[in-house]
């Protein structure tokens, strides 16, 4: 398979978003309790998986245009997030439960099979619904994150080599409570910080201190780009992200990180196992998620033997769908409608 095709920074700002007033809200019930959604149109069923630390709110630019394509889009809040159950158990949220909750979103609507598109961790989320159930998700698409394979060291002990005389970030979230204890006393500012840190037009110049690495004695967000909002984000909806999750706390979101050796031993029966089924990836030129896994890219020929399309897009920031909102519109928009017969 080729390389990903390079695309370029659009000429001009992508289209503002206006609110649909169509988009329907509901709860569902799923085996592990409920998962709170938001709908836009009818067809074929597309769900939208959110990364950290977002909601469904990161897909509204793509439910009215997936929804006018002819597509039934669903955004939801992974469990942990929102409206959505918020297991005590930090076990609830290993990677066996996301993928049950998405078995039994299509379920609840009434579907038997979707396709499954993800960002952030919803990618690797999506990646691993794919794989494990590819009788009900019949293709995958991912932002960002790119697929790799179940297997290889135990995450925590690779996490922990990572980081030099400094902690990854994954590191720094494993324990119970300790970002919490950063991040709750100012949501709005660290949620601020964390996406003009990740965002191509504020992020900070290459070769400075990584957001990414935490010394010792100090915070993560003592890196952060501080006093600037990405274009991609208003204060309003920087004020919606804050408020939900002053409401509903970090904990949920964060259980995630903390599933990483647990995943590793439930998925060892697919280590180095491909998703089949047709698929895409959309990264990012100045995207960390994209460039760290860079060899993972190169391995799609073997690990996504299904990719039809991939894509890198120049200039652009970790918030793929919100920073370049009309051209991830169009490449998905073209890669799920299927080709018009020849005549």
């Amino acid at each position: 398979m080729a390389q990903p095709t390079p695309v370029p920074p659009p000429a001009t700002a992508d289209t503002p978003h206006t609110p649909v007033p169509a988009a329907r809200h509901r709860l569902v019930e799923v085996p592990g309790g409920r998962i709170h959604l938001v709908e836009q149109g009818t067809g074929p069923l597309v769900l939208l998986l959110h990364g950290f630390p977002e909601s469904w709110r990161s897909w509204t630019r793509q439910l009215p245009v997936l929804a006018a394509a002819g597509f039934r889009a669903v955004a939801v809040d992974l469990r942990g997030y929102g409206r959505s159950s918020k297991p005590v158990d930090v076990a609830s949220y290993r990677m066996l439960c996301h993928v049950a909750d998405n078995v039994g979103v299509v379920r609840a609507l009434g579907e038997e099979t979707a396709t499954v598109v993800g960002h952030d961790w919803g990618s690797t989320i999506a990646a691993a619904t794919a794989l494990l159930r590819p009788d009900v998700f019949t293709a995958v698409g991912l932002l960002s994150v790119p697929y790799a394979p179940p297997g290889g060291p135990r995450p925590t002990d690779a996490f922990a080599a990572i980081g030099g005389d400094e902690e990854f970030y994954v590191s720094y979230f494993q324990e119970p409570g300790r970002a919490e204890a950063e991040i709750e006393p100012d949501v709005r500012g660290w949620l601020a910080g964390f996406y003009a840190s990740l965002s191509a037009d504020t992020m900070a110049d290459a070769g400075g201190d990584s957001p990414f690495f935490v010394p010792a004695g100090r915070r993560m967000s003592d890196r952060f780009v501080r006093d600037a909002l990405p274009a991609w984000l208003t204060e309003a909806e920087l004020d919606t992200y804050a408020d939900e999750f002053e409401r509903t706390g970090l904990t949920g979101a964060l259980n995630r990180y903390r599933n990483a050796d647990r995943d590793w031993e439930d998925l060892a029966a697919w280590n180095g196992a491909p998703v089949t089924q047709r698929s895409l990836f959309v990264g990012a030129e100045r995207d960390a998620s994209t460039t760290w896994m860079s060899a993972a890219v190169d391995a799609f020929p073997a690990t996504l033997p299904g990719l039809t399309a991939s894509h890198i897009l120049q200039g652009c920031g970790h918030w793929i769908q919100r920073e370049r909102a009309d051209e991830v519109n169009r490449i998905l928009v073209d890669w799920l409608t299927p080709p018009s017969p020849r005549p």
